[in-house]
Order: structure tokens, then C-alpha cells, then sequence
């Protein structure tokens, strides 16, 4: 008989709980499905139950991890926000997250970029997600008259850049003391107030050259 969805979720979630702990104490090499079966006193057999492989754990524990955040990008689009406040609630409620992270315990904050790193190919679904949140967000903007010029994805690749320290979590660990919601908020209006494809005079016609 199969088992109950109940009892399958709630031993998943006992399994990440032990999953997440052997990460965090001793880093993504120390993961493996025999080493997660002893810990949860069951057997490999028993294991595969629930996962049918280490990727698939990893997988399981990213969509933890993201959970939070995909909540606020769904609540923030959501929202009635003006699309200036909309961005700047988009960026600045993950980054205030992501920061208690890290000030709660850096080494691990840091071991979480270590494993977003080393799985990229399971962390870029959520890469694209936010990229798919933010054009909806760039789309009402441009429906107000700002980034005159620019396609939508020219203008969220655009923003990515000049966001990229509030967002990319290993570059953020490299920088978090330099970071901040005011320094933030200004880039979000110098985006507003700025970002367009007219040409302004700061790409020359002929080349670079010497002052």
C-alpha cells in the first residue's frame, strides 16, 4: 500500500532537516546517501523512498532555501505599489532577509554560496524566476514612460547589473558591510530616473582614448 502524502512529506522534511545540518556543520561534500540514511536510522533502501538520489536532495533543500524569497517576489508584484517602490520592495526585502543570514552566522552563509555554486543548473530556475518577476515590474514601468528606448529584456539585463550586489549572494558575502537599503534605494531611483537607450555622450564615437 502506498503511503499516505502526509506521512511521505513529513519525512521528507525530517530528512532535509538532517540534510541541511550535515551542509552547514561540514559542507556539500560531506552529503551522501548512505552517511544521510545511518543519521536518520533507516536504510538506503528505506532512503530512496523519499529521494530518489543526492541531487534530488539538493534540489529539495534549494527549494527550501528560496522559498522566503519567492514568497516576496510574489507578494511584492502582487502588491499596488507604483512600479519605483514596486523595484526597490523587490530587492530591498530579499537583501534584509539574506543579510540576517548572514549576520547570524557568515560561515554558513558562506557554505550556501559554496553549494549554490557548485549546483548552479538547480539554482538557475530560480535566477529565471526572478528575472520573469522583475520584467513584470519593468513592463508597468515602461507603461509609465520610463526606459524609453529599451526592450524589456535589454532593460532587465540592465538592472541586473547594476542590482547584482543585492541579489547575487556570493558576491554579497564579499560585500555585505558595504551594502545597504539607502544605498540601495538610490540606485533603484538613479534606474528610474536615468535608464533608457538614449545616448547621452558617454560612449565615444571613435574608440576609447586618453584623457
Amino acid at each position: 500500500m502506498a503511503r499516505p502524502q502526509t506521512d511521505l512529506e513529513a519525512g521528507r522534511e525530517q530528512l532535509l532537516d538532517i540534510a541541511t545540518a550535515m551542509i552547514e556543520e561540514r559542507g556539500n561534500g560531506a552529503l551522501t546517501m548512505t552517511e544521510l540514511a545511518a543519521l536518520a536510522g533507516m536504510s538506503p533502501a528505506n532512503l530512496y523512498r523519499y529521494f530518489e538520489s543526492k541531487e534530488a536532495v539538493i534540489e529539495a533543500i534549494a527549494g527550501r532555501w528560496f522559498a522566503p524569497k519567492v514568497a516576496i517576489m510574489e507578494e511584492v508584484v502582487a502588491s499596488d505599489l507604483p512600479p519605483r517602490r514596486k523595484m526597490y520592495e523587490f530587492y530591498a526585502r530579499r537583501f534584509a532577509l539574506i543579510r540576517g543570514m548572514w549576520e547570524r552566522d557568515p560561515v554558513v552563509f558562506q557554505t550556501y554560496c559554496d553549494v549554490g555554486e557548485e549546483h548552479f543548473e538547480v539554482v538557475r530556475s530560480y535566477v529565471d524566476l526572478g528575472d520573469h518577476y522583475l520584467g513584470e515590474i519593468v513592463a508597468e514601468a515602461m507603461a509609465d514612460g520610463h526606459f524609453a528606448g529599451l526592450e524589456i529584456d535589454e532593460a532587465i539585463s540592465l538592472i541586473n547589473q547594476m542590482v547584482a550586489p543585492y541579489v547575487n549572494i556570493g558576491l554579497m558575502g564579499l560585500i555585505m558591510p558595504k551594502l545597504s537599503e539607502e544605498k540601495l534605494a538610490r540606485i533603484v531611483d538613479a534606474v528610474f530616473d536615468g535608464l533608457s537607450a538614449v545616448d547621452r555622450g558617454a560612449r565615444a564615437v571613435t574608440g576609447l582614448r586618453a584623457a
